[in-house]
């Protein structure tokens, strides 16, 4: 129901970026869904940010570094490209990935609450899969506003939790198991959000981009469905008969053809007016 990352080609994020936050019910490590659906909107994010020779470029939650690499590559050897993690062990992982790799890359800590750099700083800032996990997503809209500069560009990403659709099942059933989930993530409904958020923080949306994630068929429930679905029944708004029959069915479904397990992903362009 959404994009997992593999180490070697994506990069992971962490689970929780707001320690106001609900523990987070969404691990990339879980999850087995259609990588090419979250590559796919990741290519649309870096034609559209065109980040060009000599500008500076940051990643806020940049994971493991894949697309700081990216932007590294694209600004060359007289411009900047950042990464900002607040996980020692991923900002680790990514110092070590740009040495092995020759990158001009470089990772600081940091998270979307407070981006280590002074007013104006970049001309580009991705940002991807961080708000669902903010308590004041405000704040870090505020963040990207004040860290571009005057004509800098953002691209901010983020699933929409109200998208979920899991088939085939009893739709009670379902519908108390996207509650558990919903309920449970602290800011679930980020993707719509994202438009309302930067327009406030005072930058222009100039476009927006969306990608369903579906997961793969043959995995059949997944672990994100069975693990909800056994918090749905301890809040007591299924029981462990109707978990099981669920899960059996999505298992069924699996092996018939007949499942889709997806929740749509959207990426907002917006810039700084000059």
């Amino acid at each position: 129901m959404a994009p997992t990352h593999s180490s070697s080609s994506s990069g992971l994020r962490p689970d929780r970026f707001d320690r106001e936050g609900h523990d987070q019910l969404i691990d990339v490590n879980d999850l087995q869904a259609a990588l090419p659906g979250i590559r796919g909107l990741r290519r649309w994010a870096h034609e559209a940010l065109a980040v060009a020779p000599g500008e500076h470029a940051v990643d806020i939650g940049s994971g493991t570094g894949s697309e700081v690499f990216l932007f590294a590559d694209a600004v060359g050897p007289t411009g900047d490209a950042v990464g900002v993690e607040p996980d020692p062990n991923l900002l680790a992982s990514a110092e070590h990935a740009a040495a092995q790799r020759h990158s001009s890359a470089r990772f600081v800590p940091g998270d979307a609450y407070g981006i280590p750099f002074g007013r104006e700083a970049f001309d580009a800032v991705l940002c991807e899969r961080v708000f669902q996990h903010l308590t004041t997503p405000s704040r870090a809209a505020g963040e990207i506003a004040r860290v571009l500069r005057p004509g800098g560009r953002a691209v901010v990403m983020d699933s929409d939790w109200g998208t979920a659709i899991v088939h085939p099942g009893d739709r009670g059933v379902i519908h108390e198991v996207i509650e558990t989930l919903v309920t449970n993530t602290t800011n679930p409904f980020s993707g719509r959000r994202l438009p309302g958020l930067l327009t406030q923080a005072g930058l222009v949306v100039d476009d927006i981009g969306s990608h369903a994630l579906v997961q793969d068929t043959t995995v059949g429930a997944g672990a994100l469905v069975a693990r909800i679905s056994a918090m749905a029944v301890a809040r007591g708004v299924i029981s462990e008969q109707q978990r099981s029959d669920l899960l059996a069915e999505l298992e069924a479904g699996a092996r018939s053809g007949d499942i889709h397990l997806s929740v749509t992903m959207f990426a907002v362009l917006a810039h700084k007016p000059d």
